[in-house]
């Protein structure tokens, strides 16, 4: 990966942005696609649109969503003490919070945090064997209780206090990968298949918003986009670490490319030509079956007005919903060439009716 791109992933995944606070990460979103799009706009709900305009006029439009929105907590209620209690934006596992640093982001500007409870010379033995609920931890500020009460809103968002860093062979770990990694794949999409001279139809690199909470950013663009065919670019479950039942939750290895799904909420024709891109690419790919909805907002797109081409291509993930999600950074470009193969190939006379 070029040591731009890796800046722009890393700024995205960095920008704090838990749903319904994405308006960090829709800005690098923006900076990054000024020089790129023919179009570039950010709807009411603050999902983020930018377009290359097509070359055809009967050319078929494609959307690629990502969702900018990862998941975080809330500031529900300041103790009398000046310690903060609050609620999770998405779904936050209780289990890994006890002793993370967080950020507690204000009007006035961002505040280091300590995730406490009692430590467990403290705790009742029986105790020790349960998850500490989230409402029995707290934020502990290291500040008077004025001081707190000055700086923080009821309202306020929170984030896990850790970046990206490379690792291994290929390999990085970072809070939020999912799902701001699609938005960077979306981008640069829409940037191979602007050098290439562009395609017959609008492609439409789409940073979606408040997916963790509901796909309500990929409904909403997907509505007003208005696109033939629309692509979720999102995290899939990596199989390839311990304790995992492949027999259950299929197979899906970190550096084996892009998973295609297959399943009734992908069109069966999408499926087979995102296949024959991969092939054609000279790219790994994997498949992944969805026997019913698949979470993302491929289920949001498929559904839209008359109903929509829907695919879903995944990148494998490990500790997906922690603060230290693990992918392959080969997998990420093995995606953006799938993507962009496909959308430079696809013929305006296309039929996608089953």
């Amino acid at each position: 990966m070029q040591k731009k791109d890796l800046k722009f992933l890393t700024q995205l995944v960095e920008a704090p942005s838990p749903s319904g606070f994405e308006q960090p990460a829709a800005k690098v979103f923006r900076d990054r696609m000024k020089a790129s799009a023919d179009v570039l706009e950010t709807n009411v709900m603050g999902s983020v649109h930018a377009v290359l305009k097509g070359t055809r006029r009967k050319g078929v439009s494609v959307m690629l969503a990502g969702h900018i929105d990862e998941i975080g907590l809330m500031v529900r209620y300041v103790t009398p003490e000046g310690f903060l209690s609050f609620a999770a934006i998405g779904g936050v596992d209780a289990a890994i919070l006890p002793g993370m640093r967080v950020r507690v982001h204000t009007a006035k500007g961002s505040l280091l945090g300590v995730m406490g409870r009692k430590p467990i010379h403290l705790i009742e033995e029986d105790e020790r064997k349960n998850v500490t609920k989230l409402e029995k931890l707290f934020i502990d500020l290291g500040l008077p209780v004025d001081e707190v009460r000055q700086q923080v809103r009821v309202g306020d968002p929170i984030t896990f206090d850790v970046g990206l860093e490379t690792f291994g062979d290929g390999m990085a770990v970072s809070r939020a990968f999912d799902d701001k990694m699609g938005a960077w794949i979306a981008a640069r999409v829409l940037e191979e298949v602007k050098a290439a001279g562009g395609a017959a139809g609008d492609l439409i690199a789409a940073a979606t918003v408040q997916e963790e909470i509901g796909l309500r950013g990929g409904a909403t663009s997907a509505y007003s986009v208005d696109p033939v065919v629309g692509i979720a670019v999102e995290v899939g479950h990596a199989t390839d670490y311990p304790d995992i039942d492949k027999r259950k939750h299929g197979e899906a290895v970190c550096g084996q490319g892009p998973i295609i799904a297959r399943g009734p909420n992908i069109n069966p024709v999408l499926f087979d030509l995102l296949v024959k891109a991969a092939e054609k690419a000279g790219v790994p790919y994997q498949i992944g079956a969805e026997p019913r909805g698949t979470g993302t907002d491929a289920n949001a797109i498929q559904v839209c007005r008359g109903g929509k081409v829907a695919g879903l291509i995944s990148i494998p993930l490990r500790y997906m919903h922690t603060p230290t999600e693990v992918l392959s950074l080969e997998d990420l470009e093995s995606a953006v060439q799938l993507l962009a193969r496909f959308v430079l190939d696809l013929a305006p006379a296309t039929s996608f009716i089953p």
